[in-house]
Protein backbone atom coordinates (compact mmCIF):
# COMPACT_ATOMS: atom_id res chain seq x y z
CA UNK A 1 0.00 0.00 0.00
CA UNK A 2 1.25 3.41 -1.09
CA UNK A 3 2.40 5.81 1.83
CA UNK A 4 2.97 9.51 2.16
CA UNK A 5 6.19 10.49 3.06
CA UNK A 6 7.08 13.89 5.05
CA UNK A 7 10.17 15.87 5.10
CA UNK A 8 10.67 18.66 6.99
CA UNK A 9 14.32 19.84 5.28
CA UNK A 10 14.72 15.98 5.87
CA UNK A 11 11.25 14.98 7.37
CA UNK A 12 9.28 12.31 5.74
CA UNK A 13 5.51 11.60 5.78
CA UNK A 14 3.90 8.47 3.80
CA UNK A 15 0.33 8.00 3.34
CA UNK A 16 -2.92 5.50 2.33
CA UNK A 17 -0.85 3.42 5.00
CA UNK A 18 0.85 6.87 5.89
CA UNK A 19 4.18 7.30 7.76
CA UNK A 20 6.15 10.49 8.58
CA UNK A 21 9.64 11.34 8.67
CA UNK A 22 11.30 14.36 11.53
CA UNK A 23 13.86 17.18 10.54
CA UNK A 24 17.02 15.77 10.29
CA UNK A 25 16.09 12.06 8.59
CA UNK A 26 18.10 12.63 5.63
CA UNK A 27 16.98 13.35 2.69
CA UNK A 28 18.82 11.14 0.42
CA UNK A 29 16.91 7.88 1.92
CA UNK A 30 13.71 9.28 0.28
CA UNK A 31 14.36 6.96 -3.21
CA UNK A 32 14.62 3.94 -0.94
CA UNK A 33 10.47 4.47 -0.02
CA UNK A 34 10.07 4.15 -3.35
CA UNK A 35 6.59 2.58 -3.08
CA UNK A 36 5.36 5.83 -0.56
CA UNK A 37 4.37 9.18 -1.63
CA UNK A 38 6.93 11.75 -0.49
CA UNK A 39 6.30 15.18 0.64
CA UNK A 40 8.35 18.04 2.61
CA UNK A 41 6.84 19.59 6.04
CA UNK A 42 7.54 22.65 4.08
CA UNK A 43 4.87 21.78 1.36
CA UNK A 44 2.46 20.95 3.88
CA UNK A 45 3.48 24.25 5.73
CA UNK A 46 4.64 22.33 8.85
CA UNK A 47 8.45 23.35 8.85
CA UNK A 48 8.20 25.48 11.71
CA UNK A 49 5.94 23.10 14.12
CA UNK A 50 7.48 21.90 16.94
CA UNK A 51 6.34 19.45 19.87
CA UNK A 52 3.22 18.26 20.27
CA UNK A 53 1.73 20.33 17.13
CA UNK A 54 4.35 18.17 14.89
CA UNK A 55 2.89 15.10 15.83
CA UNK A 56 -0.95 16.37 15.81
CA UNK A 57 -0.91 18.14 12.71
CA UNK A 58 0.43 15.06 9.80
CA UNK A 59 -2.47 13.01 12.29
CA UNK A 60 -5.09 15.07 11.50
CA UNK A 61 -3.98 15.05 7.74
CA UNK A 62 -3.99 11.45 8.07
CA UNK A 63 -0.39 10.24 7.93
CA UNK A 64 0.29 7.92 10.97
CA UNK A 65 4.32 7.47 10.96
CA UNK A 66 6.71 9.92 12.15
CA UNK A 67 10.46 8.82 11.10
CA UNK A 68 12.76 11.18 13.46
CA UNK A 69 16.21 10.95 14.27
CA UNK A 70 14.60 12.58 18.23
CA UNK A 71 15.75 9.71 20.66
CA UNK A 72 13.89 12.28 23.43
CA UNK A 73 10.56 12.62 21.77
CA UNK A 74 9.07 9.60 23.78
CA UNK A 75 10.34 11.60 26.88
CA UNK A 76 8.88 15.01 25.65
CA UNK A 77 5.49 13.18 24.53
CA UNK A 78 2.48 11.22 25.99
CA UNK A 79 2.82 9.15 23.26
CA UNK A 80 0.19 6.97 24.48
CA UNK A 81 -2.47 9.55 23.31
CA UNK A 82 -0.94 9.67 19.96
CA UNK A 83 -2.49 7.35 16.76
CA UNK A 84 1.12 8.13 14.83
CA UNK A 85 3.38 5.55 14.72
CA UNK A 86 6.67 7.13 15.67
CA UNK A 87 10.09 5.00 14.03
CA UNK A 88 13.43 6.73 15.80
CA UNK A 89 16.51 6.66 13.44
CA UNK A 90 19.68 5.62 15.29
CA UNK A 91 22.05 7.65 13.19
CA UNK A 92 20.90 10.39 11.08
CA UNK A 93 24.08 10.84 9.57
CA UNK A 94 23.89 9.88 6.20
CA UNK A 95 27.48 8.76 5.55
CA UNK A 96 26.83 5.48 7.89
CA UNK A 97 22.98 5.72 7.65
CA UNK A 98 23.10 4.91 3.79
CA UNK A 99 24.93 1.34 5.03
CA UNK A 100 21.66 0.46 6.67
CA UNK A 101 18.96 1.97 4.57
CA UNK A 102 16.89 -1.50 4.58
CA UNK A 103 16.41 -1.41 8.30
CA UNK A 104 14.74 1.90 8.24
CA UNK A 105 12.56 0.92 5.41
CA UNK A 106 12.05 -2.08 7.13
CA UNK A 107 10.84 -0.02 10.08
CA UNK A 108 8.92 2.12 8.66
CA UNK A 109 6.79 -1.03 6.38
CA UNK A 110 6.52 -2.53 9.71
CA UNK A 111 5.13 0.16 11.52
CA UNK A 112 1.43 0.58 13.01
CA UNK A 113 -0.55 3.19 14.41
CA UNK A 114 0.61 4.27 17.73
CA UNK A 115 3.93 2.16 17.50
CA UNK A 116 7.20 3.12 18.89
CA UNK A 117 10.55 1.66 17.08
CA UNK A 118 14.45 2.49 17.27
CA UNK A 119 16.09 1.75 14.39
CA UNK A 120 19.78 0.72 15.15
CA UNK A 121 22.41 1.87 13.19
CA UNK A 122 25.90 0.67 13.73
CA UNK A 123 28.23 3.43 13.84
CA UNK A 124 30.44 1.25 11.20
Amino acid sequence: MPLVVWMKLLRLLLAADVRSFDQGTPVPIRPSLKEHTVQTTAQRGWDKLKNGELLKAPEVAGFNVLVTPDKNIRYQQNLTVRTIALVVLGNPQWPILRLHVERVVTAVNAARPGSYTEVEIPEQ
